[in-house]
């Protein structure tokens, strides 16, 4: 197996295993990935999902498709096909959007070295970004004439202002983790031998809160982004409502007036 699944109470830790190629990504890597957070999409015992690289050396370090480069399909053939279709034909773009498996619990990117290209676009699609002090970052395909293909630039510039965010995309050049830190890419660094605990306690409190609060926050979080404030906040409205009568809000409300832990069962 490629990506390698834990699973720890309501958490699941996916570890990209091909550390002999710097966890870069393949076709049968991705689809694997996707099967698997498909299954902790589904699973009703899991409610976060830790998402690292094997070994110390990268999380992900881009792409690895030499197979898609001797396709002989145009990319008009594969437009109009699925994503596991087209990416066998070489549209293996599909297969790193991963937003289309329609999974709203929450992903922690545990970045623990080289993260770069569709390795970094795979970061930026999770809730949050924690990283080893010895991580670097980059979106370096302008050097080999191309761009993120999977939407790293719209991704990137929501979350970094924008002059470091077209710094880095125009060079191609790379960030530490302090200067990832600084920007507001990650959240926070750790030491590379911490990195895991302190992903999995990050984990572990969110798995605490209310399973289907914290799913709206998430799709509500995706949804909104480029909606006006009226807009926004009717969409917001909708979900508080929907959340309203829920066993878990009154079980919340109950263990605060109580003064305990809630009970969250996810109803």
């Amino acid at each position: 197996m490629t990506v390698q699944l834990q699973i720890d109470g309501p958490v699941a830790l996916l570890t990209i295993d091909r550390p002999e190629a710097l966890n870069a990504l393949n076709v049968a890597t991705l689809n694997t990935l996707r099967e698997i957070l498909c299954e902790v999409r589904d699973r009703p015992d899991l409610r976060v999902a830790v998402l690292t690289g094997s070994g110390m050396r990268a999380f992900c370090a881009g792409a690895d498709l030499k197979g898609a480069q001797t396709s002989t399909a145009s990319y008009a053939e594969a437009l109009f096909h699925a994503p596991a279709p087209a990416a066998e034909i070489g549209l293996y773009l599909r297969l790193m959007d991963l937003g289309n498996l329609q999974c709203w619990k929450p992903v922690i990117a545990a970045v623990n070295g080289h993260c770069l290209g569709a390795g970094l676009e795979i970061a930026l699609q999770c809730d949050m970004r924690i990283a080893s002090t010895e991580a670097t970052f980059g979106l370096p395909e302008v050097r080999v004439g191309s761009i993120p293909g999977v939407s790293g630039l719209h991704r990137l510039l929501k979350a970094v202002p924008s002059a470091y965010a077209m710094q880095m995309v125009l060079t191609g050049e790379r960030i530490d983790a302090a200067e990832a830190a600084r920007i507001g890419l990650i959240s926070e660094t750790t030491a590379p031998d911490r990195l895991i605990e302190r992903a999995m306690t990050l984990a572990h409190k969110v798995a605490g809160n209310a399973p289907l609060a914290v799913q709206a926050v998430r799709k509500l979080a995706r949804q909104t982004a480029h909606f006006s404030d009226a807009d926004a906040q009717e969409m917001t409205e909708l979900y508080w409502g929907a959340l309203h009568d829920t066993a878990d809000r009154i079980e919340g409300r109950q263990a605060f007036a109580e003064k305990r832990a809630p009970s969250f069962t996810g109803r």
